[in-house]
């Protein structure tokens, strides 16, 4: 049971720290990478599709990545998609190649990013101290029910803070790796 209860919240813990890394590589740098473009959904005859499932994306140079669709009628369709993603980027095509070159950030944006990206780590964290509130408290509820002792409930209360404090950290360094990375030019 106490277990279980600790597992759960740092099953939990990780899920949160999982998507904030996924959110925070959505987070557009001045460099190109193609996971930027694996949320994109096209229109792939009348069901939406993500763009890497019919089209291949690679990266042209270090500021523009390349979709070649696989079906030479996918490619409107795919560049639409892309400019309508608000993502900021606005593709172009030559051929049977979409090039989506990636604008230069400005300080002034750069900064804004960052705003962003802080306000995403402390959603975060608030998340992470959630779950620990939603563990302490079941176990308040064993604690009541009379299934557990006090002790257990204690120890298990500090290796629930051990564990939102560790996560809690990496959310930071997370946070502070992403800033730096906003900020190189």
């Amino acid at each position: 049971m106490l277990a279980e209860i600790r597992k759960t919240a740092e099953q939990k813990m990780r899920k949160s720290l999982d998507s904030l890394r996924a959110d925070l590589g959505k987070v557009r740098t001045g460099r190109a990478h193609t996971g930027l473009l694996d949320h994109v959904m096209v229109d792939y005859y009348g069901s939406p599709t993500l763009v890497t499932q019919v089209a291949n994306v690679t990266l042209v140079d270090s500021r523009t990545i390349g979709v070649q669709p696989w079906e030479k009628n996918m490619i409107g369709k795919v560049e639409r998609a892309i400019r309508d993603a608000d993502l900021g980027l606005n593709p172009s095509t030559n051929g049977e190649l979409i090039r989506v070159p990636m604008p230069m950030l400005t300080e002034e944006r750069r900064r804004d990013l960052i705003k962003v990206v802080k306000a995403e780590g402390e959603d975060a964290k608030i998340a992470v101290r959630n779950i620990r509130r939603d563990a302490n408290h079941a176990l308040k509820e064993l604690l009541k029910k009379k299934e557990i002792s006090e002790d257990d409930e204690r120890r298990i209360q500090e290796e629930t803070q051990k564990l939102t404090d560790r996560f809690v950290l990496e959310i930071d360094q997370a946070l502070a790796a992403k800033e730096v990375d906003l900020m190189a030019v």
